[in-house]
């Protein structure tokens, strides 16, 4: 599924539609170069999960996992900094995904496949100053579930 957002705030709104379907347990990883727009989608997933539209929702590049409370936890990371090839057991994050929240994951590429082989993976592309495009690749049948009750709320959305 491949959607073109025309501005920061629908490209926000098309991360908090994706953030109304996701359950405890869902695994979403966010691609694309820098200023793509990552974080800004993830801020409206974490608004889709009910998380207080009042708190910053920002990048935990430094951090690597922030924390906040929806209606289920969102656990957002970001990878930047870690090296590739080690092992995500030795940072201590197994309970995050584990499945007792929503897991979003910046810069997935760093983690040699430590992840879940069922997830959704999404790629932003920059096409201007405002225009991304977003696209949508389910792995596993969950998640092309997922991708179809996007669709439709998408639909009702823009």
């Amino acid at each position: 599924m491949t959607i073109t957002t025309q501005s920061v705030g629908e490209t926000e709104l098309l991360g908090e539609c994706l953030g109304r379907v996701l359950e405890p347990g869902d695994i979403v990883t966010l691609s694309g170069d820098l200023g793509a727009g990552k974080s800004r989608f993830a801020q409206g997933v974490a608004f889709g999960l009910g998380v207080d539209r009042s708190l910053p929702i920002t990048s935990p590049t430094y951090t690597i996992l922030n924390e906040y409370q929806g209606r289920c936890p969102l656990y957002h990371f970001d990878f930047y900094r870690f090296r590739p090839g080690e092992d995500l057991r030795d940072l201590g994050f197994e309970e995050q995904f584990a499945g007792a929240g929503v897991c979003i994951v910046e810069w997935p590429e760093r983690l040699d496949d430590e992840l879940s082989p069922e997830f959704l993976e999404i790629r932003i592309s920059v096409t201007d100053e405002e225009c991304r495009i977003v696209t949508l690749i389910p792995h596993g049948l969950g998640y092309e579930q997922k991708t179809a009750q996007l669709r439709e709320l998408v639909k009702k959305m823009f």
